[in-house]
């Protein structure tokens, strides 16, 4: 049996947007993919790709000795799990992350972490490296910090990593994205779009099939990646903040009205509802721009995978059904 038929990935948060496009883009190369989860009859009813699915393991990231039992024979351990709707984040975030880790340690498998921009602070923008310093001004910030020092512990004692960090999240089947929460109302035709940016001030967006991409791509480069690898995917940076924006307009036809977002709101609803509170957190990242750059990733894969933003654009409004499925 070669190594193509014994490659293994245990995929964490397999249910939600880029735990489910992993799973999936592993699949397509033929890994054999595991996917914890607490409703596996449920998950696999609802899982959304063509071809091949996961096997759904009963278990909870928040339980070790089911995060060891499910990580048995994996090369690989994806941690694309988060709480849903930002939820209890400061008490379930890093014990997941240690259960991951712990996992790993005693599989023998690489952890993979898809990161996000919200570990950096005012002091490394505009345009960060992989390795700036992380001076975070937001809870989730820290947090995201926290997970990634724990990591690079671990990767010093044997337990390799790779981490890549991306930007906003859009696609067919994201959750709790801008995208999805603050420029259009999911489940109805767009007839107008809240732009959150600041005037002038650029946005970086990364589309959730060409993040599981990347994961992929560099998880098949695993013998040229140091123990701890980091990775900045550019995606699609909206340098004045408009163009994702015009991107929604010409794919509903151009009759959308574009206004501010009613940021005014947030500080007002935001002690009842959890995902303002955490939208107002992220302000920030409207105000300034941050712009990762990929010449790192270039450098390992030759080019960054990039689906054409009118393309992306169409096929996230549909998954939101914003607009008609194709048939």
């Amino acid at each position: 049996m070669d190594r193509q038929d014994t490659r293994t990935a245990l995929v964490l948060g397999a249910t939600g947007g880029i735990g489910g496009e992993t799973a999936a883009a592993l699949l397509r190369r033929g890994w054999r993919v595991k996917a914890l989860v607490r409703d596996p009859v449920s998950a696999s009813r609802r899982w959304p790709f063509a071809g091949s699915a996961p096997e759904w393991i009963a278990g909870d990231a928040m339980m070790r000795d089911q995060v060891i039992a499910a990580a048995e024979g994996a090369q690989l351990i994806v941690h694309g799990v988060n709480p849903p709707g930002y939820r209890d984040w400061d008490r379930l975030v890093v014990p997941m992350m240690e259960n991951t880790i712990a996992a790993a340690r005693v599989a023998g498998a690489r952890v993979v972490l898809p990161g996000t921009v919200y570990n950096f602070g005012p002091d490394a923008f505009a345009d960060p490296h992989e390795d700036a310093p992380q001076n975070p001004l937001t809870r989730k910030g820290a947090l995201r910090v926290e997970m990634e020092r724990r990591l690079e512990t671990a990767a010093g004692e044997g337990v390799p990593v790779l981490i890549v960090r991306f930007g906003d999240f859009f696609g067919p089947r994201s959750g709790n994205t801008w995208f999805a929460q603050g420029l259009v109302k999911p489940g109805k035709p767009v007839t107008s779009i809240a732009n959150p940016a600041a005037p002038g001030i650029g946005h970086q967006w990364a589309y959730l099939p060409d993040a599981a991409e990347t994961i992929a791509r560099l998880v098949e480069q695993a013998d040229h990646l140091p123990a701890f690898a980091r990775f900045h995917m550019e995606g699609h940076w909206d340098a004045d903040g408009t163009e994702m924006v015009g991107a929604i307009r010409r794919v509903t036809g151009g009759t959308a009205r574009v206004k501010h977002f009613p940021w005014w709101v947030l500080p007002l609803a935001a002690p009842f509802v959890t995902v303002f509170r955490e939208l107002r957190e992220m302000r920030y990242l409207w105000q300034v721009p941050l712009h990762m750059r990929n010449a790192r990733l270039v450098a390992i894969l030759g080019a960054e995978p990039h689906t054409p933003l009118d393309e992306a654009v169409r096929a996230t409004l549909r998954g939101l059904r914003c607009l008609p499925r194709s048939p």
